[in-house]
Formats: structure tokens, C-alpha cells, sequence
């Protein structure tokens, strides 16, 4: 009999079984894929750190956090400084004075708010949907060329349709600052981050390629609690209706260049453009390679079989949520936590916290 059954390997899980571990509990760990990791899994590729779901840039204004990462990995200080690419025209992200100089040939930051609050003005009251928030916050010609179609690409909706937080954690400055993230430490692990998960795990048996919810009786025996960090729909069959999630589809290529397009992460925000974005993974870690890997992400509407990555935090699947967090609160012995298991976008910082919060409520820190 394990002490604890965590279900998934990804940051929640292997921090908690990190912690468990450490305290002397025994950890059996069920992973449905065929590695470790879950999305922050990293593959070397031609020498490179290829980040194979996607750009993951570890950012926390919390030293606390940011000091329990360090043990398990150097980290190099990589900023993420994004460009958007929009029919070729390639503009700072997030949005600032570079920004502001490409758009509109400005040279002071009251020019470039003069024009935001000219355009600004369209939108009357509190903005009801994502397109009047980021016409509230940038302006009509920045919303037009470098939001519009990408957000309704990534989300599969037009934005008339989205809910304006969404829009909200995307940074807008009047200063040279072209940081995507403000917080004191960022910066992606050396070696990539696999080797974390390893070394989260070391003490635990973990077991691959093993669908938990297709033998739930039998592992369930196996432990005294479980941790689930799987769709928290899908443990209960889904008996209030499917939560609905976005998903992504990556094409990874290897390329005899030494360098493709001189940023780790450029977005194509022109909406005749099929993908997202393109991750050249090299210069992630400032790499001098001879060849090069880039990731093309391609978003999805999520359907059996796919990942689920982005939850769908509209008002419909909110009020369901609500019913399934009811019932996960009435499992005595299980722990619903992560990205899925709680139907919450986190970054990796908040996943760490979340992890360390649950260890703490169960003695284990």
C-alpha cells in the first residue's frame, strides 16, 4: 500500500511527490503519456533544448519559489522579448514604446497615449468582451493588427464572443521596457527541464503509459490518498457535461540554419495565417548551433484524444465547473490540484506554489 497515488507527472504532481518523498512517504506516480514531464517536458534535439509543448519561461516575483526551483537546476536568465509578425510588418511584444514607434512613427509616450485615448473612445461603459477591453487598453489599430486574429485563432471564437479578462494579462507599458514578464526572477533551466522532473521524482515509482480513470478501482486500492491532476470532468464521466478546453497540434523541424527568425517566440497574428506560433528553441538558451529546431503551433478546438492545454473560462463552463468542484470536494481521500484538475490556467510558478501549498495541508512541509 503507497501513501499516495499521483496521478500525472507534470509540475503539480512531481513537486508534490517530491515533497512526499521527502518526508518519507511512498509515491506511486501514473503518467497516461510515454514520458515524464506533462507539458513542460523537454527533448535535446541537435544539441538544443527543444520544449516539446510549447515555450515554457519559468517567471515569479517569489524568491521563496524561485530558490525551491534552483535546487533542482541553474537557471540562465533568458528574458522572453516576443515579436509579432503581421503579414511580414514585425512589431514588439508586449506592447510598449517600441511597439507604439513601429505602429504609429511616434516619439513620446504622451503621443502614443494621445492616440490610444482618441481610439479608446469608441468604447462606452465597462468593456463587456474582449475586443472593447483591448480596444480600451491599446487602441483600434494595435487590437486590429496584433490581437484580433491571433486571439480568435488561439481561442476559436471570434472576440466579440470572449470574456475581456483574457485580455488581461498581456502587459501594456509607455516605457522602453519590451519584458512579456515584469517579475525580479525568469529565466529557463540549463539542461532544459526533464532533468527537474527526474530529479523531482527520484524516490518514487512512477509507471508510463498507464490511463489512471481506465483502472481507477485497481490503483485506487494501491494507495491511502491520491492526487489527481487530470481533467477533473473526465474522473467524475463527465456526468455534468464536458468542460471545454483548447488544444494545440506542434509541427517540430530541423532546419540547416544557424538561425530562422532571431527570436525564441514570434507570433503571427494575421488571421489567414493557419499557426500561432513559431518557438526557435536555440535561443532560449543563447545557442550557437549549426542547425536550429523550430516549433510551429497550430491551435485546436479540444476533442477526445487531444491534449487539453487552454480550459475555456466562459460562464457556461464556469457554472459546470462549479458542480464538479462540489463533487471533488466531497472525495475525502483525493486531492484534485494542477492545471486540469482544478480547470484553471496557471503558469509554472503558480503550479510550483500550488503543489507547496497542497504538501503543507498534508503535513509534508
Amino acid at each position: 500500500m503507497y501513501d499516495y497515488l499521483i496521478v500525472g507527472s507534470g509540475l503539480t504532481g512531481s513537486v508534490f511527490a517530491h515533497e512526499a518523498a521527502k518526508n518519507g512517504k511512498t509515491c506511486l506516480v501514473l503518467e497516461k503519456r510515454g514520458h515524464i514531464g506533462g507539458n513542460v517536458y523537454t527533448q535535446t534535439i541537435e544539441g538544443i533544448d527543444v520544449h516539446m509543448y510549447g515555450a515554457h519561461i519559468f517567471h515569479t516575483a517569489e524568491k521563496e519559489i524561485w530558490e525551491y526551483m534552483g535546487q533542482f537546476a541553474s537557471f540562465n536568465g533568458f528574458i522572453n522579448s516576443p515579436v509579432a509578425d503581421f503579414h511580414g510588418e514585425h512589431y514588439s511584444l508586449p506592447f510598449s514604446m517600441h511597439t507604439f514607434r513601429q505602429m504609429w512613427g511616434v516619439g513620446t509616450p504622451d503621443e502614443a497615449r494621445a492616440i490610444i485615448e482618441r481610439q479608446r473612445g469608441e468604447i462606452e461603459g465597462e468593456p463587456r468582451n474582449l475586443e472593447e477591453k483591448a480596444i480600451s487598453l491599446v487602441g483600434r489599430d494595435v487590437y486590429e493588427k496584433l490581437i484580433k486574429g491571433y486571439t480568435e485563432k488561439q481561442w476559436g471564437r471570434p472576440c466579440k464572443e470572449l470574456p475581456p479578462f483574457i485580455i488581461g494579462r498581456l502587459p501594456v507599458r509607455f516605457d522602453e521596457d519590451s519584458r512579456y514578464f515584469s517579475e525580479p526572477y525568469q529565466g529557463v533551466p540549463v539542461g532544459g527541464y526533464t532533468p527537474i522532473i527526474e530529479k523531482m521524482l527520484a524516490g518514487c515509482e512512477v509507471r508510463l503509459g498507464v490511463d489512471f480513470l481506465a483502472g481507477r478501482e485497481k490503483w485506487a486500492s494501491m494507495a491511502r490518498r491520491i492526487v489527481y491532476t487530470g481533467p477533473v470532468d473526465a474522473y467524475f464521466g463527465c456526468c455534468c457535461g464536458p468542460l471545454a478546453f483548447r488544444s494545440l497540434r506542434f509541427e517540430h523541424e530541423i532546419l540547416n540554419e544557424v538561425d530562422h527568425q532571431g527570436v525564441a517566440v514570434m507570433n503571427f497574428t494575421a488571421a489567414d495565417v493557419p499557426y500561432t506560433r513559431k518557438i526557435e528553441h536555440k535561443h532560449f538558451a543563447f545557442g550557437k548551433q549549426e542547425k536550429t529546431v523550430v516549433s510551429t503551433e497550430y491551435p485546436l478546438e479540444w476533442r477526445p484524444g487531444l491534449e487539453p492545454y487552454y480550459p475555456i473560462n466562459d460562464e457556461e463552463n464556469e457554472a459546470r465547473c462549479a458542480k464538479y468542484r462540489a463533487l471533488a470536494a466531497a472525495q475525502p481521500n483525493v486531492l484534485f490540484a494542477g492545471r486540469l484538475g482544478t480547470y484553471t490556467y496557471m503558469d509554472m510558478h503558480v503550479a510550483v506554489a500550488q503543489a507547496l501549498k497542497l504538501a503543507q495541508r498534508e503535513g509534508l512541509r
